[in-house]
């Protein structure tokens, strides 16, 4: 697996560079296919946060990708909370896939459970104005790909290419159950 470390704010030390490879890397021992890696450490500069230490962890392969977040006082901590979260969300996706395999098994989690990134609110000074980009590649998938792709990210809704090449996006209803919308 190929892990890319980057700092913000922070001097990422070679001690803390290897750390990172080693442990982001076992992940790839015990679970193949994870193609790869990137690591961000970041210093909160708030006074008023205790744990200013944060590590951002994105994997990616299968077509997939697992993102885990995790604040601390010191990083090396961080990065082994990210590393631990990392492992179970390999894990959930493991089950679900093999869920999806053996029908009988197949059971609903009806509370799901979601990482949210705090992202500031709108300008109060005009209108709300485009902050970041993302771009990604879309495999063709299944809605219900989709929808497993967006549980395990932790996202509300997930964009993607159905098996026809028509783009289409599935969402969380407030009731809780799975909205798609598909291009005609």
């Amino acid at each position: 697996m190929e892990v890319t470390i980057h700092g913000r704010n922070v001097e990422v030390t070679e001690r803390l560079r290897t750390a990172a490879e080693e442990k982001v890397g076992r992940l790839s021992r015990h679970h193949q296919g994870w193609e790869h890696a990137e690591v961000h450490f970041i210093e909160e500069r708030n006074p008023r946060i205790s744990a200013k230490e944060v590590c951002e962890a994105t994997l990616r392969g299968h077509g997939r990708i697992i993102r885990a977040k995790a604040a601390s006082a010191d990083s090396l901590t961080s990065l082994d909370k990210v590393v631990d979260k990392l492992e179970h969300q390999i894990d959930k996706l493991k089950s679900r896939l093999i869920s999806r395999t053996h029908p009988k098994h197949h059971q609903v989690d009806s509370t799901p459970q979601f990482d949210v990134d705090d992202e500031p609110g709108p300008d109060e000074q005009g209108p709300p104005r485009i902050v970041k980009t993302k771009q990604f590649d879309m495999k063709p998938m299944t809605p219900e790909e989709a929808a497993l792709q967006m549980d395990v990210l932790g996202h509300d809704f997930y964009l993607f290419n159905n098996t026809d090449g028509v783009a289409a996006v599935v969402y969380r209803r407030n009731d809780g159950d799975i909205g798609l919308i598909e291009a005609s």
